[in-house]
């Protein structure tokens, strides 16, 4: 049975359905404590229930990007913030290979502003 996230990705075209369903997986294989659900349509990824990422498409150029929530927090040189006050975009071109471990540097730098508490999260 299909989840409803994961009808996002099912309804992309290629080269952008590999592509999404790739950053899924890096994304989830970050951290044992991160989860998947959909909001506002897009997939989204929380770090212990806290919004960390979604994954969407450039309406313009069509490429996937990921948003990370609290991109203020973070200094990467390959993230954009454009008119952003409080997200950084990290995009990436479906027709090469993806930069892996960029994109998971990136991951772990927005894990760690949960991790160190920057950002307050639940415990139980």
């Amino acid at each position: 049975m299909v989840q409803e996230h994961q009808v996002y990705y099912l309804n992309k075209e290629e080269p952008n359905k590999s592509c999404l369903l790739a950053l899924r997986d890096i994304i989830l294989n970050q951290d044992k404590d991160i989860t998947e659900t959909q909001k506002w349509g897009m997939p989204c990824f929380c770090y212990k229930k806290k919004v960390f990422c979604y994954l969407w498409t450039d309406k313009k150029t069509e490429h996937p990007y990921m948003l990370m929530v609290e991109g203020k927090y973070l200094d990467h040189p390959e993230l954009k913030k454009g008119d952003r006050t409080r997200m950084k975009i990290f995009t990436v071109d479906p027709n090469n290979d993806l930069p892996i471990q960029t994109i998971e540097s990136i991951l772990q730098k927005a894990l760690d502003v949960y991790r160190t508490r920057v950002i307050k999260i639940q415990t139980r």
